[in-house]
């Protein structure tokens, strides 16, 4: 069972990482938004991973009694958009990660680690 955000982030990182995502990054956006504690961003090789990243996530989420309030691009699997609450995951496909650069978007937020990896 999720008790903390900080639990709740790092849920959702081990299930990236057990599905393989890349160039994980947790921003802590508390200080600079009211949307969320932390967005993750991350990208799979193509849409097949995205979606199973996503899936796991999921998967974790509802295991673990956490309310997912929306998940929105799933079925394109290019950019997909996991709503927790507190924790906002973007699921990238490597392309669109690129093209669109969220992390220079939110560049005053601190990158922090919820990793078991390191």
């Amino acid at each position: 069972m999720v008790k903390t955000v900080e639990d709740l982030a790092r849920l959702v990182v081990k299930a990236a990482e057990d599905k393989k995502a890349e160039n994980l990054m947790v921003l802590d956006i508390r200080n600079l938004s009211v949307i969320s504690d932390y967005f993750m961003i991350c990208h799979g090789n193509n849409e097949r991973q995205v979606q199973a990243i996503v899936k796991e996530i999921r998967d974790q989420a509802h295991k673990n009694g956490t309310n997912i309030r929306g998940i929105e691009g799933a079925e394109e699997g290019r950019w997909v958009l996991v709503d927790l609450g507190d924790v906002v995951i973007h699921v990238f496909h490597r392309e669109d990660r690129e093209f669109y650069n969220l992390e220079r978007l939110w560049k005053d937020a601190e990158v922090v680690s919820f990793s078991e990896q390191g």
